[in-house]
């Protein structure tokens, strides 16, 4: 299981695996062929599919300027190894290839090289699996986060303190703003909206109506391309920063306290991602969504107290009740659907972990089942579910919002 390092990244949206991997991939071949006269990428299977509508293309050109891109769509190549595949050829002057390379984003901004292992053994940490880090807390009378530096160190702190600085940063700057998102949708925001109507609301209904605008400002930032947080992947980067913030506010939470919550949440995102899958094109929503809101249910549920059983259940809760939940972005934005569900699923994250504190801890279903099984629902979603937008949602012709 890799660092918190490789699940929190930040970076541009709309998408961890249509901007944020493909930038990584551009910038290294770039690195290592700065002589090219031009440059040509071909786009695999999801990316070539949504790539439009994810700025896959321009964040390529814009990567590989000034030297001239030529962008190929080839949906139809499909590598079993992982559906976002792309190739980066570099030529000479007198047209010679000078090297190519393909490679996968497979999430969260990831990439690798095909026939790498995917599930390589535990590189930081000695467990992957949540009962085993369960075990190993009460043997050595630890909590989630201690495990977490235990293994990473102390300075693991001062990269979550960026982390939290960039989530924060993206809640005020989507709370600030007005208009309408880029695309052909005109999707209007609705963040700034929320808050007014939230803010002097002292009542449950005005906690819950903080925590979607400020959900809704992050995931809205995203749909208009501007910085944010892999939690763990930009599709469902509103769900933590949004509930955090407003937990902060509600609770007046120390910085100390935030900090060893995102070590608690990127815990529980680690597991996923090691386990199963948190790319929506290799396992649709529920890889996304699903996952984002476990990490804010764990982390909620140890906010307000609760004790290793509870944080596992109140992630599992959260995970399992996405089970099978589609990747269906209309028109290829990551606009609709996502940016209510990340609103619908921080809150969804909160009850998880409010249903967990009234119980023992004590559950059937773990989480490391539920992981296993959310991986292995991932395999069985026809394609058109799994960010194609060739299915659902995406398939229907919608008008512009006003």
């Amino acid at each position: 299981m890799d660092s918190l390092r490789e699940l929190f990244k930040v970076g541009n949206g709309p998408s961890s695996s249509h901007t944020i991997g493909p930038e990584r991939a551009a910038k290294k071949f770039k690195e290592k062929n700065p002589k090219a006269a031009r440059y040509e990428v071909e786009l695999y299977g999801s990316l070539a599919l949504t790539g439009k509508g994810h700025l896959t293309d321009w964040i390529i050109i814009e990567t590989l300027k000034p030297i001239p891109v030529e962008i190929k769509w080839l949906p139809e190549i499909v590598y079993d190894y992982h559906t976002n595949g792309m190739k980066f050829r570099a030529y000479d002057e007198n047209g010679a290839l000078l090297d190519d390379w393909l490679v996968f984003s497979v999430g969260g901004g990831t990439i690798m090289e095909l026939g790498q292992e995917r599930r390589a053994p535990s590189k930081i940490y000695p467990y992957s699996k949540m009962e085993d880090i369960k075990n190993w807390c009460e043997r050595e009378r630890k909590e989630y986060w201690e495990y977490v530096t235990e293994f990473e160190g102390e300075g693991i702190f001062d990269f979550l303190k960026i982390i939290w600085d960039a989530m924060s940063e993206a809640v005020e700057r989507g709370i600030d703003k007005t208009g309408v998102l880029p695309g052909t949708l005109k999707l209007s925001r609705r963040a700034q909206g929320f808050y007014r109507k939230a803010r002097n609301n002292h009542s449950r209904g005005g906690f819950l109506g903080r925590i979607f605008a400020y959900t809704l400002a992050v995931a809205e930032e995203n749909g208009a391309g501007g910085k944010v947080v892999t939690a763990p992947t930009c599709g469902a980067c509103g769900i933590i920063p949004g509930l955090m913030y407003a937990l902060r506010e509600e609770y007046e939470l120390s910085e100390k306290e935030i900090l060893k919550g995102l070590a608690v949440a990127g815990l529980i995102g680690n597991i996923v991602k090691e386990n199963a899958t948190i790319s929506g094109a290799e396992g649709g929503c529920q890889a996304e969504v699903g996952t984002a809101c476990a990490m804010a249910a764990g982390m909620a549920c140890f906010l307000l107290g609760g004790s290793l059983d509870q944080i596992e259940y109140a992630a599992e809760m959260a995970l399992e009740h996405h089970l099978g939940l589609t990747c269906d972005p209309v028109g290829g934005y990551v606009q609709i659907p996502c940016i209510e569900r990340n609103a619908a699923a921080s809150a969804r994250a909160l009850d998880s972990a409010a249903y967990s504190l009234y119980t023992d801890g004590k559950h059937t279903v773990s989480f490391d089942q539920v992981v296993i099984t959310m991986g292995e629902t991932g395999k069985d979603l026809k394609q058109e579910y799994k960010e194609t937008s060739l299915g659902g949602l995406a398939k229907f012709r919608f008008n512009a919002e006003c």
